[in-house]
């Protein structure tokens, strides 16, 4: 099997897994955010400590590099906590939707910070995705709003720490960007649980282990995908999570996006597409004449 395959079956795992964290969230009910977020992490950073044991890996990384590593797990923990209480009191389609704007951000911050080139067919696209943002928003400035900024806030947060991994590509093992955000991320809700745990009654242990293995299985499976083929080539495939996740939603709790939702989410992945097939034109290799 070549290695684009490879990356694609990989990236459709990762879209599957992202989707049904997304639902274990919402059955895991009325279990505070932050104990779903440390059970999030929890088996990821079992599995990332695992293999840097094997490999021998830099469990903390390199001396210069812990600063970014810093700041990458801390906006991205902060990006998780506000897609959890998103999908907690959105249907689980629309805070998908939100969520997956992350790459546009990664656009945006890549200009202002690495000093990447904003090129016309990127500037349509992005147009094209925020307009498709204030389609599934609809503002209205009233408290019924706060879980869409958090759904918003979290793709803004996600492509801040995005933006930090593609600089740290180069300098750190993969398995080592993942342990630390994940160390980060349970320690940081530990006092959380320790002041107000609730206790899981039955089922809800189940919903929780479900929201680990799914979470790890989306991360791994994302980060395997990328070895095996470039960014260009595969990402396209991550925004499955959103049909996949209007499906389960659909079936499970009946829930339906409305016309505005359903148009704004053709608009954001439309302008993936076109973001995709441009970075898939840029990174061909050149036929020999």
């Amino acid at each position: 099997m070549e290695n684009r395959t490879k990356a694609v079956i990989l990236m459709c795992i990762a879209a599957c897994g992202f989707a049904a964290m997304g639902v274990f969230v919402k059955l895991a009910g009325d279990l505070p955010v932050y104990e779903k977020v440390f059970f999030r992490n929890l088996i990821t950073l079992h599995i990332a400590l695992l293999i840097l044991i094997r490999r021998r890996g830099s469990l903390f990384g390199r001396p210069g590099n812990r600063l970014l590593l810093t700041g990458r797990a801390v906006m991205g923990l902060v990006a998780v906590v506000l897609y959890f209480y998103a999908i907690d009191h959105l249907i689980l389609a629309d805070a998908v939707m939100l969520n997956n704007l992350s790459p546009f951000f990664v656009t945006l911050f890549a200009l202002i910070f690495i000093g990447e080139k904003l090129t016309p067919l990127k500037s349509v696209a992005l147009i094209i995705a925020f307009g498709g943002v204030l389609l599934i928003i609809k503002p209205r400035f009233q408290l019924d709003m706060l879980p869409v900024l958090a759904g918003l806030a979290s793709a803004l947060l996600a492509g801040a720490a995005y933006t930090i991994v593609r600089h740290l590509r180069q300098r750190e093992d993969a398995e080592t960007i993942v342990f630390y955000f994940s160390l980060v991320s349970v320690l940081g809700m530990i006092p959380f649980i320790a002041l107000d745990f609730a206790i899981p009654q039955d089922a809800q242990w189940l919903w929780l282990g479900g929201i680990g293995v799914s979470g790890a299985l989306g991360q791994f499976g994302m980060t395997l995908a990328y070895r095996f083929a470039p960014a260009a080539e595969v990402a396209i495939y991550n925004y499955l999570t959103i049909i996949i996740a209007a499906v389960l939603g659909f079936t499970l709790w009946g829930e339906i996006p409305d016309a505005y939702s359903i148009a704004g989410g053709f608009l954001i992945v439309a302008a993936a597409w076109l973001t995709f097939r441009f970075d898939r034109e840029k990174h061909r290799p050149e036929t020999p004449p």
